[in-house]
């Protein structure tokens, strides 16, 4: 037991070999390019419920966080890793093993029934062993153990990384489909309308009161709707397929009534405040950031594999030739073996090892700064996008409403009889093609918001009262 304390406190103050970690200088710039966007409270701390407010789709996020396989492959692999770790960390702690044992044995060269010339031995053991204890003078294992601890924590947040991806996928999925639905239902109205209209020119042409070209130019514009509602079907059958992918199961019945792309209460203007931010919110970088905490201390390991190892083999027990007496003073029995490994020739093996632990460093830094420069592009890129989606969608309203004016008044000339159909045919196309992209400038807008919201590490948390549209 006394020669156990003194291990034990030679590995709690056995020395470490790991190089000091420090943190990269973020390669970016101090501040996100001029833009009008509101600054102060970030928006990784702003819940999903508060961003997403139709009832449906917080439903189908809900789903997903059950069924979604990618998100259950993630908290998996935390679950993997974590119990390396555990492995891993065992390996700094003595194992005791209690091993009871009995063996026989004939000795002599005589005949089974020559007692004299032949004689079986019998032996009892009771033992309490320690087995190969390496004592950690160096830190070697420490140093592993460390290494084991930051790619669990990488694991956990690629596990909340793979949460926030996995909200936005679904979020983009749903306006996806959303759009859809209201281009079908649009080219339906506008398929009635055309439909309509064309056995109104029917009728007059049988009344002798226009021409064929009237009649042509109808039903081509009554099969261009019935193509575009085909092309819309589609659509919306593979944006609800997507859907159904990523909420892992087919979609209930019983989900709330969906709220109109005009009406969806997501905000579209984030607040950014400042790129450093990113280095706290972002998974990803949080996650790049414990990697290269790993790779740094798998050095630590590589440079105490240089130097010479003592392990430590003991057991203390009892042995007796009769079990009924095993347990004594007099059966008493312990063993002690000490053991020295000391690192001669190993053909460049251990070199190796050590540049290798390098190189998987500064392949981590790397890889630890491009995280860090892609996450400020997207940010970037979102903030560029709430403003500009703003004013195109205003625009674009505004085009809506102009050329719903041009087709009526275009319809009253007609009927009036001082404007050709062909005007007033155009004027209808122009109309249907202008509510059309606003419906997709709207999805595009809400999309850019769902992007800027995930570049900033929102989608942690459900819930937040800490902004309001």
């Amino acid at each position: 037991m006394r020669l156990l304390i003194v291990c034990l406190t030679g590995l709690l103050s056995a020395c470490s070999l790991t190089p000091e970690m420090t943190r990269p200088v973020p390669p970016i710039p101090a501040t996100y390019p001029p833009h009008d966007h509101a600054q102060g409270l970030s928006s990784a701390r702003l819940g999903w419920r508060t961003m997403f407010r139709d009832e449906r789709l917080q439903t189908l996020i809900e789903l997903a966080f059950v069924n979604n396989r990618d998100l259950r492959l993630a908290i998996l692999n935390v679950e993997a890793v974590k119990a390396q770790y555990g492995i891993q960390r065992s390996a700094q702690l003595p194992h005791l093993d209690v091993t009871m044992s009995r063996s026989r044995q004939r000795s002599g060269t005589g005949s089974d029934n020559d007692s004299k010339a032949a004689e079986i031995q019998q032996q009892h053991r009771l033992s309490l062993g320690l087995s190969a204890f390496e004592i950690d003078l160096f830190g070697r294992m420490r140093s592993m153990s460390d290494a084991a601890f930051a790619r669990y924590l990488a694991s956990d947040y690629g596990r909340q990384a793979a949460q926030i991806t996995l909200i936005s996928a679904v979020a983009d999925a749903y306006f996806a489909e959303r759009l859809a639905d209201e281009q079908l239902t649009l080219a339906k109205q506008t398929l009635t309308d055309w439909q309509q209209s064309l056995e109104l020119i029917q009728m007059l042409r049988r009344g002798q009161q226009n021409s064929a070209l009237d009649v042509a130019q109808a039903e081509a514009q009554v099969a261009s709707a019935q193509a575009s509602q085909a092309a819309k079907t589609r659509a919306l059958d593979q944006a609800r397929n997507s859907l159904r992918l990523l909420v892992g199961q087919s979609l209930p019945d019983d989900l709330p009534v969906p709220h109109k792309l005009a009406e969806q209460g997501v905000l579209t203007r984030l607040p950014a405040g400042l790129p450093s931010d990113l280095l706290l919110h972002r998974p990803d970088i949080l996650q790049a950031e414990q990697i290269l905490i790993a790779a740094n201390e798998d050095i630590g390991a590589a440079r105490a594999a240089y130097f010479p190892r003592l392990s430590l083999t003991s057991s203390v027990g009892y042995a007796s030739s009769d079990i009924r007496n095993l347990v004594g003073s007099a059966h008493s029995m312990w063993s002690l073996m000490p053991q020295i490994e000391l690192p001669i020739f190993q053909g460049g093996r251990l070199d190796a090892a050590l540049q290798l632990a390098k190189v998987q460093r500064a392949s981590a830094i790397a890889q630890y700064e491009k995280t860090i420069q892609l996450a400020f592009k997207q940010v970037a890129d979102g903030l560029s996008g709430s403003e500009t989606y703003q004013q195109q969608t205003a625009a674009q309203m505004r085009v809506v409403v102009a050329t719903a004016r041009k087709a009526q008044l275009s319809k009253r000339r007609y009927q009036a009889g001082v404007e050709r159909r062909l005007v007033w045919l155009e004027a209808q196309r122009q109309l249907y093609d202008a509510k059309q992209t606003w419906l997709e400038l709207r999805q595009q807008q809400l999309k850019n918001a769902v992007f800027l919201y995930q570049a900033l590490g929102g989608g942690l948390v459900a819930s937040s009262a800490a902004l309001a549209p």
